[in-house]
């Protein structure tokens, strides 16, 4: 879908930390009310894992080779996670219960996960994933939608929903693979990420990002071949999309994360990684290996008091200077 220009973030899941800062941002500014409560329009999941919403990577949704919307199932709110309140009135008002404890028995919500992973020690493994509204340039929740009310902007390709032709069909909710798309049973509309854009029109950064205490995010436009963007996407090409096999053409990238080699039975260092290619190939495609090789190779360079343009970038030594809105 033809746009004047083309906004997109980068993430390096090399700096995550998996805070949630990012999470609390988005849910502090847009999330917290109005039949929003179990939305996460951000989130960070634990990989390996099964997500956010639960399973969302087997529910279907995006593009055939063909060019067709594939089948896809809804997520209940048990996949998203109801969400519970902590008795508060009985531990930090009445003072009857020393414990802060949810009212009811929860059995499954956001980051329920956390940390846990996927090997044995000592080669178990895990990295965190940021994930937000990838704004595609094939977006699969317009394709499906019928009313016509979900659209990209033509002044930076931001994906919304119009509330006023919304009707709540939820065919957006099924088509997106990544599960992005949200229905609030309040007011019976979908809603999703909207990348923050009162802020992107003022010259501001994104929420998730501009409170990112790992400075982990880049964003800018596509076309500025002096920005971070094409930097890290274009000329390096380090960062990936998630799940390109899905058709939407993404405009959130990653930069897969390298870690350590494995220990043998001994407690000597292999050579092989301990999150394993094939792994990160499932996520983020066949250009793994060679984004991986080029930041080595650069991280390289950089340790040996060398120049590297693309260190300079990933290391992020000015916050400001990782968003270019202009």
């Amino acid at each position: 879908m033809a746009v004047k220009r083309q906004i997109s973030m980068v993430l390096d899941l090399n700096k995550c930390i998996g805070c949630q800062t990012c999470t609390s941002a988005c849910k502090l500014m847009w999330t917290n009310r109005n039949g929003r409560e179990y939305m996460y329009w951000n989130n960070v999941e634990t990989m390996p894992g099964p997500g956010y919403p639960r399973d969302y990577q087997k529910m279907g949704g995006g593009f055939d080779e063909e060019g067709a919307l594939k089948l896809s199932r809804q997520p209940t709110l048990e996949d998203y996670g109801i969400p519970w309140e902590y008795n508060y009135d009985d531990a930090l008002m009445a003072g009857t219960d020393p414990w802060l404890r949810p009212n009811v028995k929860p059995t499954w919500g956001p980051n329920w996960n956390e940390d846990e992973g996927e090997g044995e020690y000592p080669n178990s493994y895990y990295f965190y994933l940021p994930r937000l509204c990838n704004h595609c340039a094939n977006p699969a929740c317009l394709a499906a939608c019928s009313r016509n009310a979900i659209y990209k902007r033509q002044e930076d390709g931001i994906v919304l929903v119009d509330q006023e032709r919304c009707r709540g069909y939820r065919y957006c909710v099924n088509a997106c693979p990544y599960k992005k798309v949200y229905f609030n049973e309040e007011i019976s509309k979908s809603e999703k990420c909207i990348f923050c854009y009162p802020r992107i029109e003022k010259g501001l950064a994104t929420a998730c990002a501009r409170q990112c205490v790992g400075r982990i995010r880049w964003i800018g436009y596509r076309d500025d071949e002096e920005g971070p963007i094409h930097t890290l996407v274009e000329k390096y090409k380090v960062a990936l999309p998630l799940h390109p096999e899905w058709g939407t053409q993404p405009n959130v990238f990653y930069v897969p994360p390298s870690s350590p080699s494995k220990f043998g039975p001994n407690g000597e260092e292999l050579d092989e990684p301990r999150v394993p290619l094939k792994y990160l190939e499932s996520l983020f495609g066949s250009g793994v290996k060679d984004a991986l090789e080029t930041v080595r190779r650069e991280r390289q360079a950089k340790r040996e008091g060398r120049e590297s343009e693309l260190m300079d970038t990933l290391i992020g030594f000015k916050h400001a200077e990782m968003f270019k809105l202009s």
